[in-house]
């Protein structure tokens, strides 16, 4: 970590509200304090970093972008192909851990457009479904034409449009969540009771802790700059998600850092409001064979009915531990259920 990074961290100028220490306000301030202290003269990024590195990383040429995705490549030539799209506020760092259970696997997981480690974006329009168009672009360009995707959050977005547009191509589904878009259009005249009271739990949800949906996709501009210049708010803003959306005790104090490390280093909190500010357009339901993982510490996990409104569930898996990150908090079970889904695609 630079100089520069560690001088801006010396000089963070504290702020303290009425509700510093009320963590239902926002990330509490003591443990911010502590954060913050341990950033700047505890945490080294560099191992972190040339560990990252190691990484088995290829760049590819896919829909008139450059895309930068690690590429686990199986001893085996035939063996399944799986493709792991991570979310927001997390990078490629969500699946390292899955990494070293799918060595029987060709694994492609890619850097999403805006996102850390990604190839700088420098224009607009990059939305879920023109990151679709790169993904399939790229998957074939690695020579791949049947493959079980798998991912949650952003990435299970990416996921359901690919397997909309790409039915011929996308063998099954693995995801950790219904597209949250969804609950925006669906009518619950239409859906059983069970799912009609999730539309209500999930409006309530939005109300309480989803303003900064509203600000990354109306003002990307203003908050980037505030998150962009401060270390300290970026911490503040990532590690609220990180902690709250997750189990308890999912990350380390050196965890939680290197995860806003990479944003900071590499530039990318502004550009990966992206898919908030773009607008998305998804497919009707979906056929494609489909296994849900449950974890009760994410934000709004969803009952079985209202997943088959719009996904062909084959298999609805509900776990008694983990969260939104759920491949980095519990990667052998997730890593089973993401098996049964290359199962249902033979």
């Amino acid at each position: 970590m630079n100089d520069e990074m560690r001088e801006r961290l010396q000089r963070t100028r504290r702020v303290t509200t009425p509700w510093s220490d009320d963590g239902t306000r926002g990330i509490a301030g003591t443990h911010l304090d502590e954060l913050l202290e341990h950033w700047a003269n505890g945490y080294d990024w560099g191992p972190h970093e040339r560990r990252i590195g190691e990484f088995p990383w290829v760049k590819v040429q896919a829909g008139g972008t450059e895309l930068r995705v690690l590429h686990q490549r199986s001893a085996d030539t035939h063996a399944p192909v799986v493709v792991l799209l991570h979310g927001w506020p997390d990078s490629v760092l969500r699946f390292e851990r899955v990494l070293p259970l799918l060595t029987d696997m060709h694994v492609v997981v890619p850097a999403l457009p805006g996102f850390p480690f990604a190839a700088p974006l420098t224009i607009p329009g990059i939305s879920v479904n023109r990151i679709s168009e790169i993904v399939a672009d790229a998957l074939d360009k690695l020579g791949y034409s049947r493959y079980t995707v798998s991912g949650g959050d952003v990435g299970g977005t990416v996921a359901e449009i690919l397997a909309g547009e790409h039915p011929d191509r996308v063998a099954a589904l693995h995801l950790t969540n219904v597209a949250p878009q969804r609950a925006l259009t669906a009518d619950p005249a239409k859906l059983a009771p069970d799912a009609a009271a999730y539309l209500r739990r999930t409006a309530q949800w939005f109300r309480t802790e989803g303003a900064y949906i509203m600000q990354q996709s109306t003002r990307p501009n203003t908050l980037a700059v505030a998150l962009g210049d401060s270390p300290a708010g970026l911490a503040a803003w990532i590690v609220e998600k990180l902690q709250s959306w997750s189990d308890e005790s999912a990350f380390t104090p050196d965890e939680l850092l290197t995860w806003v490390t990479a944003y900071w280093v590499t530039g990318t909190i502004g550009t990966s409001f992206a898919t908030y500010v773009e607008p998305a357009t998804l497919p009707g339901r979906i056929d494609t064979p489909t296994v849900l993982s449950v974890f009760p510490h994410d934000t709004k996990p969803e009952p079985r009915s209202y997943a088959e409104t719009f996904l062909n569930i084959c298999d609805y898996v509900e776990h008694r531990a983990g969260g939104h990150f759920a491949a980095w908090e519990q990667p052998e079970a997730y890593t089973e259920d993401l098996r049964r889904a290359v199962k249902l695609g033979g």
